[in-house]
């Protein structure tokens, strides 16, 4: 490794193949994208997982699609205990009440529709842009539904990667 190679990333290639996946697994519950990510190692730069995991995303059937989606709690709902999920959903902390109880109905009608959890890369977002989006997506078809997930799926895992690149136990 190169010494521009991140601490984090240095420690992500050391470690044994049954740490690694679990460190995975906490990023993307899909068993065959942390398997196809894990093949690859060892990774020279961040950019270079961030292309494996993307490439991985890319290639998930719509069955380990669901099971990467199994993994990640309803917006406005996080995992208890788990600080990255909290994390994440930030946006959905200082809501209103209302916000939350219409939340949590729009989450539930789409995940009727649809079959899977509502997922977004919610970092960055508030609460109501989270449900302007949930509004906007419950009208999609379900093929069209099924690639926007993927792309906010990779940029979930994208960010959840780079905190281990980086070294950030969180």
């Amino acid at each position: 490794m190169s010494s521009s190679t991140p601490e984090g990333l240095t420690r992500f290639n050391a470690v044994d193949a049954g740490e690694a996946q679990a460190a995975l697994h906490e990023v993307c519950a899909s068993r065959a994208w942390g398997n196809k990510v894990l093949a690859q190692r060892p990774y020279p730069t961040a950019d270079a997982l961030f292309a494996a995991s993307d490439a991985a995303v890319a290639e998930l059937t719509a069955q380990d699609l669901a099971e990467a989606m199994a993994g990640h709690p309803p917006i406005g709902r996080p995992k208890p205990g788990d600080p990255t999920s909290s994390r994440e959903q930030s946006g959905m902390a200082g809501a209103s009440d209302a916000l939350k109880a219409e939340m949590l109905e729009l989450n539930l009608a789409y995940q009727e529709k649809f079959g899977h959890v509502f997922l977004i890369c919610a970092s960055g977002r508030t609460g109501e842009q989270m449900r302007e989006a949930v509004r906007s997506r419950i009208g999609n078809t379900p093929e069209r539904e099924r690639e926007i997930v993927r792309g906010e799926l990779g940029k979930i895992n994208r960010i959840r990667l780079n905190r281990i690149a980086e070294g950030d136990p969180a």
